[in-house]
């Protein structure tokens, strides 16, 4: 029995129904909601949308996807229907990629896609956006990724081992998607960056490969916690070519120190792009050189830079999680970031 309203509740049947799912072969390996006509329904009447629109592509395998698959994926990932406009938006996020758009779905680095959400909507729907943030526990954070992985799954046709060539894959594919803690941020917001006007709702996407954390609760000075992160974006085991677009998740507290000394996320960017790099003699030691490529060949103490450039595209920077410890972390993005968000309406 449920709630208020005594509902009488069959777990045979309801077993069943997931194990059905499952012999479809229509779920991520988690059990899956039944997507009926009427819960598909009450998940369109949440946006204005045409059902019969397209709302993704994939160009390489000439598929594409309406609003009303998006829904039945977006039911049975267990979305709420006040959830869909933001699973949409991210769809929308995601089209603008560069690596979505081709073949970063299939990637051998199996990348996630990253959502993050910006605006009042956080509130009105659960996002997480301070503490365990990239955690589980909150069913917004939970579903609006997994529908998404969901669409590829089972409109893209893309699954492992199948179109899908993951090498190992990414921890939490199908699960990433946060709130920016703008309320303990002194910064402007990614989406306000992005060019949107500050309480707008909106949500930005990008495909990732993996997150380390920058545990820095000894500091000083502020430089000594922008050094700490320059080691980490500057490691060589993350590097795939000549640059590598990297993302950087930063606790309030760090943020603060950043500001207090008078820096902006802009001045965070370019003080780390100028310093992250390695030389030519330190990637040719661990099989990376790069004189194979066009203005090579380098001499040995030629410094290659991680980051191309200090562009928003190149370096997206958000502020996210809580207060409770020092400790920020470093996404390595594949391909390269829009630099663009999208508004939920």
């Amino acid at each position: 029995m449920s709630g208020g309203n005594a509902v009488a509740l069959d777990p045979e049947v309801a077993a069943g129904i997931a194990e059905h799912i499952y012999e479809q072969g229509w779920t991520d390996g988690l059990p899956a909601l039944p997507a009926t006509a009427e819960s598909v329904e009450r998940m369109l009447a949440a946006t204005a949308r045409d059902p019969e629109e397209i709302a993704a592509q994939h160009p390489q395998l000439e598929r594409s996807v309406t609003v009303r698959e998006i829904a039945v994926n977006a039911v049975m990932a267990g979305c709420l229907p006040e959830h869909f406009p933001v699973v949409l938006a991210a769809w929308d996020a995601l089209s603008a990629d560069r690596a979505a758009r081709g073949g970063g779905w299939q990637s051998t680095s199996g990348p996630g896609p990253l959502v993050i959400v910006n605006g009042p909507i956080r509130d009105r729907i659960g996002v997480n956006s301070a503490g365990g943030a990239l955690g589980p526990g909150f069913r917004a954070n939970a579903t609006i990724p997994r529908a998404i992985g969901l669409t590829v799954r089972n409109s893209f046709g893309i699954r492992p081992r199948e179109l899908e060539q993951a090498t190992i894959g990414t921890v939490g594919r199908w699960q990433m998607c946060i709130g920016e803690n703008e309320e303990a941020s002194p910064w402007e917001s990614l989406s306000v960056e992005a060019g949107l006007d500050p309480g707008r709702s909106a949500v930005s996407a990008m495909l990732v490969r993996t997150f380390e954390v920058v545990d820095n609760r000894s500091f000083t000075s502020h430089e000594e916690v922008l050094a700490d992160l320059v080691d980490t974006v500057q490691r060589a085991g993350a590097l795939i070519g000549r640059h590598s677009p990297t993302g950087i998740i930063l606790n309030p507290e760090h943020a603060r120190l950043f500001a207090e000394a008078g820096m902006g996320k802009q001045d965070v960017r370019e003080w780390i792009v100028a310093r992250a790099g390695r030389t030519e003699a330190q990637l040719q030691a661990v099989g990376k050189g790069l004189s194979h490529l066009p203005g090579g060949p380098f001499a040995p103490d030629h410094f290659h830079p991680t980051i191309a450039d200090a562009r928003l595209a190149t370096l997206p920077i958000i502020v996210a999680g809580s207060s409770n410890a020092a400790m920020s972390m470093v996404f390595r993005v594949l391909g390269l970031w829009s630099g663009q968000s999208f508004p939920v309406p």
